[in-house]
């Protein structure tokens, strides 16, 4: 089975225990009006193109007969500032795996794992249920999930994890849908069931000015996590650039309001 990634990053420090490689699924079901990963919310390949530095020569505009750039419109090989490239590219589970494995002595050694991240890696579920049975028992694994998700796909990938981070974003359904786009009945319940599971886990809250840091919001919050792990992570700012990258409007004024 195949998947579609947008990044692979190695050496990562903040997506969980010790060093590790993070993987970042595309596609996501929310559309927060915080998100720093745009190039992660379409299911598709999509353009991804920088515009610091462009020549406006207009090579990439001609068309070309390569295979590659019929997808997303643009020719990916004549850029002479090398700034056009593909945002997705679609692994078989066995063969990421193998690539991920490579660094399994490193982990062994050191600490770490990987990270399922995204987007929402739960929306390719049976992709993960595959990559995972294939990492399970050689390295350490966790995901990074809204919990935005059909209960039997978040119960078997899950299953398949050491570690889960689960955001609670919004307590407040009306809220929730408003700067998420979707309400947040099943990411309760799935919190519900993880708290329940024994699988070890921690919830999360991005602290986004005036819509998630209010005391209203954490304090309900806090009534739904329980006596579980909670973290409370700071305002990514820098996103901005790349919402242009993938032809996206990025508003900051609908951020803070």
């Amino acid at each position: 089975m195949k998947g579609l990634i947008f990044d692979i990053k190695e050496f990562a420090v903040h997506d969980g225990e010790g060093i590790r490689t993070t993987v970042f699924l595309k596609g996501c079901p929310l559309r927060c009006v915080w998100c720093h990963n745009p190039e992660g919310l379409s299911p598709k390949k999509e353009l991804y193109q920088k515009f610091n530095g462009c020549l406006g020569c207009g090579r990439c505009s001609i068309p070309c007969d390569h295979e590659e750039c019929k997808e997303v419109g643009r020719c990916l090989h004549v850029c002479p500032k090398n700034l056009i490239s593909v945002a997705g590219a679609r692994w078989e589970a066995k063969a990421l795996a193998e690539k991920l494995l490579t660094h399994k002595t490193f982990f062994d050694t050191m600490g770490g794992g990987i990270t399922l991240s995204g987007g929402e890696p739960l929306l390719q579920a049976d992709f993960c249920v595959e990559l995972l049975t294939l990492l399970k028992g050689q390295v350490h694994t966790a995901i990074e999930t809204s919990g935005y998700a059909k209960s039997e796909d978040f119960k078997k990938v899950i299953s398949l994890c050491d570690f889960v981070y689960m955001d609670i974003k919004l307590a407040d359904s009306e809220q929730h849908k408003k700067y998420t786009g979707v309400d947040n009945k099943i990411i309760l319940e799935n919190a519900e069931y993880l708290k329940q599971s024994g699988i070890p886990h921690t919830f999360r809250t991005p602290l986004i000015p005036n819509i998630t840091d209010t005391e209203e919001n954490l304090k309900a919050i806090e009534g739904i996590v329980g006596s579980s792990s909670w973290e409370k992570l700071p305002y990514n700012t820098l996103a901005g650039a790349k919402y242009a990258s993938v032809g996206r409007s990025f508003d900051p004024d609908r951020q803070i309001v």
